[in-house]
């Protein structure tokens, strides 16, 4: 990816865990920051199918999901399947369509599967939901509801380079006229995606790491800047991409770094801020990011011992502190 992609290491990882944890990704940035391109290269580069769909006010569901067309020659009618069916959808500028249209998407995020006409159709395997919003624009935007928010496994802010990035990209359009994502180079095979998902699911989370992970989200809902905090599907959240973090970087086990590293992605979609908090000017990050200095993590030298919790040896610590 680093073909086309300048920056933007943390996205990709994003992108990565989700791909293997079967969730779902809102990138959200000012128009001209890569969002789509960073999102098409990812399937180029993992050997995903890929379909964009222009969110617009004027859609209806059936523009996503597909319809039964009647074809006159035979008198019937021919299923037209929507570009919902592929590996990796990308729902640009989400917030344009209207409610109803975004609730199209609502089952093919949690089953995998899109009903026409009474009609179940299971979705393409693995399948993966990338939206993108711009913060800036208010008029003829539809915020996303809750309910849609709390699919998205994580949310990704893609920030504007810095100089130096943006140095790089000058440079590579100097010598290139256009970054094409289709060109960059697949190096993953369906068969290893399916072996690295199994691999994930194999990773240990010990006991103390549950309770650390239950202990933020509980914070959450109890915390008085918020109005209303993690759901449970936060809590798998945390679990699932913890397990696929662990495993990208080599180890068997879940530490409190991995939790710690997604709270920000995890929660800043799904929590609302109170009134006193929005006149406050508290952002998001800044009370997750209270919340989780104000909740202890596991002790670095707690035995994780296989004998004591059914899993593999944990380490003493050193790997905690290392990623600190």
């Amino acid at each position: 990816m680093d073909d086309v992609v300048v920056g933007n290491e943390r996205v990709i990882e994003g992108l990565t865990i989700a791909l293997l944890t079967d969730g779902h990704v809102l990138l959200e940035g000012i128009p001209g920051v890569a969002k789509t391109t960073i999102a098409r290269a990812f399937a180029q580069a993992s050997g995903l199918s890929f379909n964009r769909i222009q969110m617009t006010p004027d859609m209806v569901p059936a523009d996503i999901s597909g319809t039964n067309v009647y074809q006159q020659a035979t008198g019937e009618f021919q299923l037209r399947k929507g570009p919902v069916f592929a590996n990796l959808v990308v729902a640009d500028e989400i917030n344009r369509a209207t409610p109803k249209t975004q609730s199209a998407l609502l089952e093919a995020m949690e089953e995998s599967t899109v009903t026409i006409e009474g009609e179940t159709l299971r979705l393409p395997d693995p399948f993966m939901v990338v939206a993108t919003q711009n913060p800036i624009e208010m008029e003829g935007v539809f915020e996303l509801p809750e309910a849609q928010r709390d699919r998205f496994q994580f949310k990704y802010t893609v920030e504007i380079p810095d100089r130096a990035d943006e140095r790089e990209v000058l440079d590579r359009f100097d010598d290139l006229l256009t970054l094409d994502a289709t060109e960059v180079s697949q190096v993953v095979e369906p068969d290893d995606l399916a072996s690295a998902s199994d691999a994930v699911g194999d990773v240990f989370v010990a006991e103390p790491v549950k309770e650390y992970i239950l202990d933020i989200v509980s914070r959450t809902r109890d915390a008085s800047a918020l109005r209303y905090g993690g759901s449970p599907r936060a809590t798998l959240s945390f679990l699932r991409g913890g397990k696929a973090r662990a495993a990208i970087r080599g180890r068997s086990y879940v530490i409190p770094d991995d939790v710690k590293a997604l709270a920000v992605p995890v929660l800043v979609h799904r929590v609302i801020r109170t009134t006193d908090a929005e006149l406050a000017d508290r952002s998001k990050t800044e009370v997750i990011d209270e919340i989780l200095e104000s909740v202890a993590p596991p002790s670095a030298d707690l035995s994780l011992s296989e004998e004591s919790d059914g899993g593999p040896h944990a380490g003493d610590g050193r790997e905690t502190r290392a990623e600190e």
